[in-house]
């Protein structure tokens, strides 16, 4: 790697010092380092919500070491790890299933080390700020060209924890579907994928019906918001080519009283 390359995200958020401690430990350690801000704004506690980001977001990313605390045990005895993929990319994070969806997409886990014990890691570690103490240090030396070997103990890939998603499933015409993610605008991310759809009836350009809470509203399928007057429902394919419920100009989860885990019903019309 000519310039070496780390990537943060975090739920740690903007109004605190923490991602800018992170981001001064990787150039303190690694100087020539280029850093990269993916989001500190993950939801707080929201390990989904980071996992599925990490792996949307890693697409568009030089490779290099990627960083991902979102913890809410930390201090615990949950392994710190490092992962190389089979992409050549290192994510390194708690093992609690963040790291996992991006390990996947990213040619799965070929080798693993507990980093909790590294010898990178920054003495005397805080008990609820690894991300500084544990896994700054250790992603920086490992952009700096520390093999993977040297930066913890041997793992076995197969032993990191796995972030299970939920599944669409077919009902007679309805596709059972459910709420992955909600982002700043009330967008709904749902848990369809674009290979779910063939055989559905849901088809881009046709209207439909979307039942949740016990209340149904009418949606068309379509490209993108403009595509529907202010105010209507559409359901359109995200950047990611996920599923998603919108409202042009307005808040798709507030409207229909959507959480993370919230049944959606989608019936063609």
């Amino acid at each position: 790697m000519s310039t070496p390359v780390v990537t943060l995200l975090t739920d740690y958020g903007v109004e605190s010092e923490f991602a800018g401690i992170c981001r001064g430990v990787i150039q303190r350690v690694c100087p020539g380092a280029t850093v990269i801000d993916i989001t500190h704004g993950i939801a707080r506690h929201a390990i989904r919500d980071g996992a599925l980001v990490l792996r949307n977001s890693l697409p568009f990313m030089p490779a290099g070491v990627h960083v991902a605390v979102v913890d809410p045990q930390v201090g615990s005895e949950r392994r710190s790890v490092a992962i190389r993929c089979g992409d050549g990319r290192i994510l390194v994070g708690p093992d609690n299933g963040l790291l996992s969806l991006a390990a996947e997409a990213s040619g799965g886990a070929l080798e693993a080390i507990d980093i909790s014990r590294s010898e990178h890691r920054l003495e005397p570690v805080s008990a609820t700020f690894h991300g500084r103490d544990v896994f700054a240090p250790v992603a920086a030396a490992l952009a700096c060209g520390v093999p993977l070997a040297e930066a913890g103990d041997p793992l076995d890939a197969s032993e990191l924890a796995v972030l299970e998603l939920p599944r669409p499933r077919r009902e007679g015409d309805q596709l059972i579907a459910h709420a992955l993610m909600i982002d700043v605008y009330g967008n709904v991310t749902l848990d369809v994928r674009h290979d779910d759809l063939p055989g559905t009836g849901l088809a881009l350009g046709h209207s439909l019906e979307v039942s949740a809470r016990g209340l149904t509203h009418p949606a068309t399928f379509t490209g993108t918001f403009a595509d529907v007057p202010a105010g209507d429902l559409l359901v359109y394919e995200d950047a990611s080519r996920m599923l998603a419920l919108a409202v042009n100009r307005g808040d798709a989860a507030t409207t229909l009283a959507l959480a993370p885990d919230s049944e959606v019903r989608l019936a063609p019309l």
